[in-house]
Order: C-alpha cells, then sequence, then structure tokens
C-alpha cells in the first residue's frame, strides 16, 4: 500500500470536509433554498426575455463551446455555473413554451408540475421497494387506478409508471410476448422448445403509420423488425379493419400465429385514432392481445369535448400513455396500463436483496414486481400536484383548446392556394407543405416540392424564429405542424405560415439548387389574400 504524507492526508480530509457542504440536508437547507432560487430565477428570467422559440445555434459552434469547458477545474460558485450555462444551454435551448414552436409533442408544461419536479429531485425517492418509497408508491397506485378509471378498463386493472411511450409499447409487448409463449407452451407439440423457436411464428399487426417503438420492440423482443405486419389505412389515416381482416387470415392460413394487434389512438403524423372497437373485435377472433398505443391520444380521458374518441380502450388488454405529452407535464411521465393486473407477472423477477418473493406474499408494496426498470424516479408526483391544484378539467381544457386551433389552421391551409393540406386534422397536428404556382400558371412539380419543402424547414429553423417539424407522406416530403401551446392563437400560426411562404419564395427565387422560375405575382397574390380571408 502507497505511503500517504500527513499533508495529503490532511488535504484529502479538508476537500471532503468541504464537499460535505453541498450535500443536501438539514444543515445545508438554507444553501439549497439559495442556490435553486437562484436556479429558478435564471430560468425565469431567461424566459421573460426570450423571444423566439430557438437561436439558430448549428452543432459544431455548440460543440466546441461546450467542448471548451474544463469538467476537472470546477467553478467558484452556483453563480459562475449558471452564468456558464446561460453559454453552454439556456441561451440555445429549444423553448417548447414559445407560440412559435409547432413541431414535435413536446409540450408547454404546468406550473404544479413544476413544484412536483423540484420536490421529487429534492427528496429523490426511488419507486423500486416499498422501503425506498413509501407514501410515494401509494400515491403512483392511486394514479394507475385513476387512469384505469378513466379509460374504463375495469375493476381488476393495473399498471406502472415509466420512463415514456416507446418504454410503455416495449413492456406492453413483452407481456404480449411472454402471454403467447406460455400458451404455445400449452401444446406438447412445442414441449423441449427453446424461446427462439417458439418466436419464429409470432407475428404483430399495427398500421402502416404506427410508432416506429412497435418495429423496434420486436427487434428487441427477439422477433426481428419482420415479425410487424404493417397493415394499410384508410384515406384517413386510420387503421382500415378490413385491411386487418385480411392479413390476419393470411398469417394465420400459413401457420403464423397472430401475438398482437396494436391501435394507435393519435398517431404521430395525423393525430388519426384508430377504430379501436372493431380492431379489438379483430383481436379477439384470433386470441391475439389487443394493445392501444395512446401515447399522443391519451389526453382525451380529460377532454370536455372530444372524450368519446377513447371509448374503445376498455377494450384493451394494454394501453401508453404518455402523460409528458398532451398532459403538459415535463418529461419523464409516461404510464402502461394493463385491464387485467395479473398479467404483470409476466415481467416479475424477484431477488432476494431487493424484492424477494416473501415481501410479495407479504402484500408488501414493491412497484419493481411490475416494472422493467428498478431505480425509477417518484414522476407520479408531478401529476399528483397537477390534478390536486389544477384539476383534471382544466388539464381537459389545455387540450381542447389546441385540438380547436389545429382545426382553424387547416382551414386557414386549406384557403391558401400555395398550400397543400395532406389531411383534415383529428388532433392538433397538421401535415402540408408548400406548392406554389409558377410564372407560366403550372404549379411547382413535385419533384421539386420534395426538394423545397425540407429546404424551407432547414432554413426556417436555422433561423430561430420558428421550428416546425419535417415528415413523408406516400414517399413525398411534408412540413408539419404539432400543436400544444393553448396560448398559441391563429395569428401566431398564420405568422409561422407567412414565414414559410417568405422563405420558399426568397428559395425559388434565389438559390441555384431550384431551377423552376419564380412564383408568379398572382399567385403570391391569390394566397396571401385567400389566407388573410380565412383568419379574418
Amino acid at each position: 500500500m502507497d505511503e500517504v504524507s500527513g499533508h495529503d492526508f490532511g488535504s484529502r480530509v479538508e476537500l471532503a470536509l468541504a464537499a460535505t457542504n453541498h450535500l443536501f440536508n438539514a444543515r445545508n437547507s438554507p444553501r439549497y433554498v439559495a442556490q435553486v432560487l437562484q436556479g429558478v430565477t435564471a430560468v425565469a428570467t431567461k424566459l421573460e426575455r426570450t423571444t423566439q422559440p430557438f437561436t439558430g445555434v448549428g452543432p459544431s459552434e455548440m460543440k466546441a463551446r461546450v467542448g471548451a469547458v474544463d469538467l476537472d477545474r470546477p467553478l467558484p460558485d452556483t453563480a459562475a455555473a449558471l452564468e456558464e450555462l446561460e453559454e453552454v444551454y439556456l441561451r440555445d435551448a429549444v423553448y417548447f413554451h414559445d407560440a412559435k414552436y409547432a413541431a414535435h409533442l413536446n409540450c408547454p408544461v404546468v406550473i404544479p408540475a413544476l413544484v412536483g419536479e423540484a420536490i421529487l429531485s429534492a427528496v429523490n425517492s426511488s419507486m423500486d421497494t416499498w422501503d425506498q418509497s413509501a407514501g410515494a408508491t401509494m400515491i403512483e397506485r392511486r394514479l394507475i387506478d385513476w387512469t384505469a378509471e378513466r379509460l374504463a378498463l375495469g375493476r381488476e386493472a393495473d399498471g406502472i409508471f415509466t420512463s415514456g411511450g416507446s418504454q410503455s409499447n416495449f413492456q406492453a409487448l413483452l407481456i404480449a410476448r411472454n402471454h403467447a409463449v406460455a400458451g404455445l407452451r400449452l401444446d406438447s407439440a412445442n414441449a423441449g422448445l427453446r424461446l427462439p423457436s417458439l418466436l419464429e411464428k409470432l407475428r404483430i399487426f399495427t398500421s402502416e403509420d404506427s410508432h416506429f417503438s412497435i418495429r423496434k420492440s420486436a427487434s428487441m423482443l427477439g422477433m426481428g423488425f419482420d415479425a410487424v405486419v404493417p397493415v394499410r389505412c384508410a384515406r384517413d389515416h386510420r387503421m382500415d379493419p378490413s385491411a386487418l381482416a385480411g392479413a390476419m387470415a393470411e398469417a394465420h392460413d400459413a401457420g403464423l400465429v397472430p401475438m398482437a394487434v396494436v391501435a394507435t389512438a393519435g398517431t404521430t403524423d395525423f393525430g388519426a385514432v384508430d377504430p379501436l372497437a372493431e380492431l379489438a373485435a379483430l383481436a379477439r377472433a384470433y386470441g391475439a392481445w389487443f394493445h392501444v398505443d395512446a401515447a399522443y391520444g391519451g389526453g382525451l380521458m380529460v377532454s370536455n369535448r372530444y372524450r368519446h374518441l377513447l371509448e374503445g380502450t376498455k377494450l384493451a388488454d394494454s394501453v401508453t400513455v404518455d402523460f409528458h405529452k398532451t398532459f403538459f407535464q415535463p418529461v419523464s411521465s409516461s404510464a402502461l396500463l394493463l385491464r387485467d393486473g395479473a398479467m404483470l407477472r409476466h415481467v416479475t423477477y424477484y431477488a432476494d436483496y431487493l424484492n424477494p418473493e416473501s415481501a410479495a406474499l407479504a402484500a408488501i408494496p414493491n412497484q419493481v414486481d411490475k416494472s422493467i426498470q428498478t431505480t425509477r424516479r417518484f414522476d407520479a408526483l408531478k401529476l399528483w400536484l397537477t390534478l390536486r391544484i389544477m384539476g383534471a378539467d382544466a388539464i381537459g381544457a389545455l387540450f381542447d383548446e389546441a385540438i380547436d386551433l389545429a382545426r382553424r389552421v387547416g382551414a386557414l391551409l386549406v384557403a391558401a392556394a400555395d398550400f397543400e393540406l395532406a389531411a383534415e386534422p383529428q388532433l392538433s397536428t397538421l401535415v402540408f407543405r408548400y406548392r406554389p404556382f409558377l410564372a407560366d400558371g403550372t404549379r411547382l412539380s413535385p419533384d421539386a416540392a420534395d426538394a423545397l419543402n425540407p429546404a424551407i424547414r432547414a432554413a426556417v429553423f436555422a433561423s430561430g424564429q420558428a421550428v416546425v417539424a419535417g415528415t413523408k407522406v406516400a414517399g413525398r416530403h411534408y412540413l408539419k405542424f404539432t400543436l400544444l401551446n393553448a396560448e398559441a392563437t391563429l395569428e401566431d400560426i398564420n405568422g409561422i405560415i407567412g414565414l414559410l411562404r417568405r422563405t420558399g419564395e426568397s428559395l425559388l427565387e434565389n438559390d441555384p439548387a431550384f431551377s423552376n422560375s419564380g412564383i408568379s405575382k398572382a399567385g403570391n397574390s391569390r394566397a396571401g389574400n385567400t389566407a388573410a380571408e380565412a383568419s379574418a
């Protein structure tokens, strides 16, 4: 063992003693209040002074700025660290609260949830076992019951909070897979077969517009991407029940096993809610698990006007809900609900050092028995305080406003001669593209529009004045609005439309990459006047 000089030992002791001043405890509670208040003030001040959702900074500049920080040399105090944070994060963050942010399923967050975030991170409960969480366990369980009640899943329902929709979908399909495998093992012909052999025949059916996490989950579950059968959608982008019936019959006739049907209540691009009751009936006919991915549309359960769209969830075996989307919670906050809570046994594993089986027999409520995570944050507290301070109806009113705004913006885009709307809005998303008339009176060609619209999106993002998303429909490039800000107005979104139009005009007229002639003056004027009339 190396000898340690008295001087070195003294320095280490002094450093350790100084470090204890940063521990959160009763002695340091005044320091905690002061430093957290500094951080909260820095964020609040930044929001007050921010006039657009983004600065337009590029990756190379940010990489250089962050890379220049020497992490081995601490700063003298919190104020200095926050000043540095302004340069490496706060100044160039993308601010979802801004009305000109209309890109992804990122919501502005409600203040009661931020209060919950501050409390849960300080107390730092870990939700795996009762002896680490106590009251937090009961709050989470009560919220699971409340959510199951809202979804009409029945008295035997149960569930667990997760980190997000992808994890909730994964756990649902893991349970569905294990349930299907347990059924296959009852057949004597499968005696002695290991899991990989049993997985070869299992198939998952979901719409062609469903979330990518379904295919990713199939891969992680050892089934492969090709175990997912994409089902055709109707013109409204909802899964076509007749197409599902045909796909399941074909698979069954080929000796394959329909493991699960995954419906979507709120697709990422179109906000489409699949015909849940019809799909549930088909799943039942083949003995398949019926999962509803309501990560986006889950907020409909507290809607005052559109709650009926989720009526079919009562027929689901499992449902995914993301509270950090349409419940206006900070990330992360999601949940998986099951109609038969006993099915959670398919993910239960007992460890003697953490959650021994004897604890389950003694009815000790260890949440890790239901979860694929071990250490897990008390994210349920954010929703709890939101419900206790605001109430469910107030949350629903926020989502209703976003849905109503999307319908008004849809009418605006339909009326604009230089834009094309891909489909009528169903929740709060709109897929559209800029395709103006040219000087010769013809429309910009589809191929040219495919090149132009991603360029418009990139240019607008680089300007920082607005943030919109992009997607593909039938192989063609489109732009997308995702509206979740109840304070955004039709005027705000019309301002983004005007910015997109001006950016497109500039690219057509000035960028050598676009060889078409400029748009016609008449066409531009007609589009602008029509949009103005629609917004009046």
